[in-house]
């Protein structure tokens, strides 16, 4: 397959969670390495920064069982910016980094809380020192924060109750009575205040970040879980808007039914959306949850987002997927008051994987979002299978070698079958045997307004460094990089190089926002 003239501007991205970065500490930062990054993307012009929700995660490392849809995750504020700046004391991070790992390549998640909870307890402990000017600040940005008093109340009791789900708290807990409620606040109103000051401070590093990302012309392509958990804030806080009963019972729950992949469906556990609920109030929960991520992407993924056309309703006492319905979801209509509030064409992207009906097809050209399409998917023998770049319809679409969710191309590679590997090597010419640049070169050749590439493809990994297997809950999310070296650095480097070569790269004249 030779290069692919097109009329279109195209561009390259990156896929890296912040969590991945190398650090001095358990889990990467919104500080000095997320700086640095930035600046060697934009080096090398690469257009566009993919991450995963930003969100705190669940206890097995996830970011898409949160128990916040709203907040940031508490792991990534940096403590060394924090001190610079004042707000703690250079001892306290002497503190933090006795506790230190010895494998720098994963993340102990364990460790990573009771380090975000010791820069909570030094932030208070040094609060009452800041000059008045950082407080009016705080109270300022807290007080236009409708999401923050649930959640700080919501993490501090889990904090309290040993991180039981919320509907095994204590009865005037679990069922939010306004006047226990309120005496507890003002018992425990330093630990509410830790939170907020976590959750300011999150805000305030990442605003930086926004801003450096911006002056060097970097997109930052975010991603929006569909659902939300049961054991929320959100839900807890909201629970009308839930297919949920009062005490945490669910009435219906989330999934997909039986396919190819599994006999049985997937379960998710999820709450599904009282829809009727939401229309009443003209999507309001919905607005203010779409409103925060546009202050913190300029990209945005909707997962799972042939849900807003119809999803699949499984009984809340169900064990498995298989005894669902589908059910209608008023997509065209959020969807339109989205676009109403954003004001402009929204830059959103459908993750449109998996068996996609033409009423959802229908859905995504209407706005004219792109989809996705996995190269890893593309090799199966089918000349019409839609993921091999030369049947792409147009230029709409985002083109990954894999997501966070598939094995890195390496281990897809050394798990095929001849078959598959023959149709690769000889279906499309290239100067890469490496099966990870191949896959690269083959998006970056494809007509795709935006090919990203997971960065474990770019440094040619194994399944070591996978970072997520579906349906599994042990060793996922925990991989990160260890340094920023040069043997990285050539690697970012010769992926510039292949964007340019493709006709894929950025600079200040030019931003893939402008396309959307």
């Amino acid at each position: 397959m030779g290069f692919n003239s097109s009329a279109h501007p195209r561009f390259s991205g990156v896929l890296l969670h912040p969590s991945s970065l190398p650090s001095g500490g358990v889990c990467g930062t919104f500080g000095q390495p997320s700086r640095d990054w930035i600046k060697l993307l934009s080096e090398n012009q690469i257009a566009v920064w993919q991450i995963l929700p930003l969100a705190p995660p669940d206890s097995f490392g996830s970011p898409y069982s949160s128990p916040s849809g709203f907040a940031f995750n508490p792991w990534f504020l940096d403590a060394n910016d924090l001190a610079k700046e004042g707000f703690i004391n250079s001892d306290d991070i002497n503190e933090f980094s006795e506790t230190l790992p010895s494998d720098s390549s994963k993340i102990d998640f364990t460790l990573a809380t009771r380090r975000s909870n010791e820069i909570g307890k030094a932030l208070i402990k040094n609060w009452k020192n800041q000059d008045s000017g950082k407080q009016i600040e705080f109270l300022d940005w807290s007080s236009n924060q409708h999401w923050l008093d649930d959640h700080v109340c919501f993490m501090e009791l889990r904090r309290q109750f040993s991180y039981l789900p919320w509907w095994e708290w204590p009865s005037a807990f679990s069922s939010r009575n306004q006047n226990e409620l309120g005496l507890w606040k003002i018992k425990h109103k330093d630990d509410l205040l830790e939170h907020a000051l976590v959750q300011w401070h999150l805000n305030r590093q990442w605003n930086l970040l926004r801003k450096i990302a911006k002056k060097f012309n970097v997109a930052i392509f975010g991603d929006l879980p569909f659902y939300v958990s049961r054991d929320s804030a959100d839900v807890w806080g909201n629970r009308s808007l839930f297919s949920i009963f009062s005490k945490g019972d669910l009435h219906s729950q989330s999934g997909v039914p039986p396919d190819y992949f599994s006999e049985t469906g997937q379960l998710w556990g999820t709450p599904v959306y009282r829809w009727q609920k939401h229309k009443r109030t003209r999507f309001r929960w919905w607005r203010n949850r779409i409103r925060r991520q546009w202050l913190q992407v300029d990209l945005l993924r909707l997962d799972h987002f042939r849900a807003l056309n119809s999803y699949w309703s499984v009984p809340g006492g169900q064990k498995t997927a298989q005894h669902g319905c589908w059910l209608p979801s008023p997509g065209l209509e959020l969807l339109t008051i989205l676009q109403q509030d954003y004001g402009k064409s929204l830059p959103l992207v459908a993750e449109d994987l998996g068996v996609i009906t033409k009423q959802v097809n229908s859905l995504r050209e209407h706005f004219g979002f792109p989809g996705m399409k996995i190269l890893q998917f593309a090799f199966n023998g089918d000349p019409s299978n839609p993921y091999l770049p030369e049947n792409f319809i147009g230029h709409k679409w985002i083109v990954y070698t894999g997501t966070h969710d598939n094995s890195t191309t390496v281990g897809w590679w050394d798990e095929c079958d001849p078959e598959i590997k023959n149709r690769v090597s000889e279906g499309y010419d290239g100067a890469y045997n490496c099966p990870s640049w191949k896959l690269i070169d083959v998006g970056m050749k494809s007509n795709s307004i935006l090919f990203i590439s997971p960065i474990q493809d770019i440094l040619s990994l194994g399944n070591e460094a996978r970072l997520n297997k579906p349906g599994t809950i042990e060793n996922n999310w925990s991989w990160k990089l260890e340094h920023f070296d040069n043997d990285f650095n050539k690697s970012i480097s010769k992926y510039g190089e292949v964007s340019r070569s493709n006709g894929r790269s950025s600079d200040s004249r030019n931003s893939i926002i402008d396309y959307f």
